[in-house]
């Protein structure tokens, strides 16, 4: 019988711990005064402390005329249920719409600095770029010169290379020219000297035949 009701009072504890934790809840201290926190759910019980218009609580008991909470520093008392509300108090809604419009004014202004950061380095970068259209154009401009030279540069070079060759076959057949004149001129004057070797030889035969003619004669 014991084990019996030792379960069943576990049971009923796990079930209370379970239901306050389901009915655990957050409400607001209305927008009618201060109230007060007591030990126990009646007006003859210990204050604990004085709970100020706005401030959060946890529920931890909800009832019909005394709800048992605990506030934001960890007291755990009774309040008089007519005083809670599950709206955020219109004070409290205005301090913290002001703490939101305060924040989204800051990240506006940061928005704007960054803006005016990123505009900045747009327009550097726009410059920049500019620049770099320029110098891209002129070395365009330069390559296009200078592929223009180096075409006229290689035709220039073909056609050396050609009156090269043309010179050399032009100097090859000189020099044979030159060979064979001297060659001819050579024969020439061995024939002319020939010529003029026979001319006296013959002389000398013509006088000396002469000569002796006459001595002749003159014998007789």
């Amino acid at each position: 019988m014991k084990p019996i009701v030792k379960k069943l009072g576990i049971i009923g504890i796990c079930l209370f711990l379970f239901s306050t934790a389901v009915l655990a809840e957050t409400k607001y201290i209305n927008d009618t005064m201060k109230i007060t926190l007591r030990t126990g759910p009646a007006n003859d019980r210990k204050i604990i402390a004085l709970l100020s218009i706005g401030q959060k609580v946890e529920v931890l008991k909800p009832g019909e005329e005394w709800t048992q909470v605990r506030s934001d520093d960890g007291k755990e008392g009774w309040v008089v249920s007519r005083f809670l509300t599950n709206k955020m108090p219109s004070s409290i809604e205005l301090d913290v719409l002001k703490n939101k419009h305060q924040a989204l004014l800051a990240r506006d202004a940061l928005l704007l600095e960054e803006n005016k950061t990123l505009k900045g380095e747009n327009n550097a970068f726009s410059n920049d770029l500019a620049d770099t259209k320029k110098k891209l154009q002129a070395l365009n401009t330069s390559y296009e010169s200078l592929k223009t030279a180096s075409t006229e540069f290689l035709d220039l070079q073909s056609k050396y290379k050609k009156m090269s060759a043309k010179l050399a076959e032009q100097t090859q057949k000189a020099d044979k020219y030159e060979e064979d004149l001297t060659k001819l001129l050579w024969n020439k004057n061995i024939k002319w000297f020939l010529s003029g070797a026979g001319v006296l030889i013959l002389g000398f035969i013509i006088g000396f035949s002469a000569k002796r003619h006459r001595r002749r004669s003159s014998l007789l």
